[in-house]
């Protein structure tokens, strides 16, 4: 849905640089990964890109248009928190009422029976079963909040699809299952998708190509072949050899 374009992002919280004159270019439908160890800077990328943060220096393009200093919702993004970042009060589905899934198509002032449609594809898509839709999201699994919170987000066909480490609260046996439905859906969606962990097999796992990042700025970035293959530095080669797994290329 986008081609993204990075020049000479950087991000500062007062001494601190965040991001470092980064540069980065994303293809259209492309399965991104930012992946390095906490505090690299991962999520302020996914920030800036999002319209979340505003950088400080360098600029954002969407497909050849500048986006720096657009809002997110005129970028045409949906993002997916690591904390999911659900309604507490509300439903999951409410056909009469705002909930977690129909809010955003309610405010933009969908018909209800567009609505109820909607919602039971995406809900379909996701794997969110009906008998959920009357909870709230503290009777809800962390998986089922998981597939709630990329459920919200699609509801609308996003330009580019931006996900914060949701599988951080995911026990190994659903985090499997997960990184295969996500996969699944980046496909079905056809949408450009940047997804930011510290987690290498789930990077390994999903991703068309990848960037290592340490202190701000990017060590490597390729296919999750390449870089398991042929490390450019001894940053990336301890980083891969740290997690003690074995790929099969």
């Amino acid at each position: 849905m986008a081609e993204i374009l990075v020049e000479n992002l950087t991000k500062r919280y007062g001494s601190v640089v965040a991001v470092n004159q980064v540069n980065l270019s994303i293809k259209d439908k492309e399965f991104f990964t930012l992946l390095g160890p906490s505090g690299a800077g991962k999520t302020t990328v996914l920030r800036l890109i999002a319209g979340l943060e505003k950088p400080d220096e360098g600029e954002i393009f969407f497909d050849g248009e500048n986006v720096t200093n657009l809002l997110p919702n005129e970028r045409k993004v949906k993002m997916v928190f690591q904390d999911f970042a659900l309604w507490p009060h509300m439903q999951v589905y409410d056909r009469d009422r705002y909930s977690n899934l129909n809010f955003g198509l309610r405010i933009r002032k969908w018909l209800t029976e567009d609505i109820e449609q909607k919602v039971s594809e995406v809900a379909q898509k996701v794997g969110i079963k009906k008998e959920l839709f009357s909870r709230r999201p503290g009777e809800l699994s962390q998986g089922e909040k998981q597939r709630v919170a990329i459920g919200r987000s699609i509801t609308t066909t996003p330009r580019v699809f931006l996900m914060d480490d949701p599988m951080t609260n995911l026990d190994p046996q659903s985090k499997l299952k997960v990184r295969k439905e996500i996969r699944k859906l980046h496909q079905d969606l056809e949408t450009t998708t940047i997804y930011v962990t510290h987690n290498l097999p789930d990077a390994m796992a999903m991703s068309d190509r990848i960037a290592v990042m340490r202190e701000g700025v990017f060590e490597q970035i390729n296919t999750p072949k390449n870089i398991y293959r042929f490390p450019k530095n001894d940053f990336v080669r301890d980083f891969f050899e740290s997690a003690k797994v074995s790929f099969d290329f």
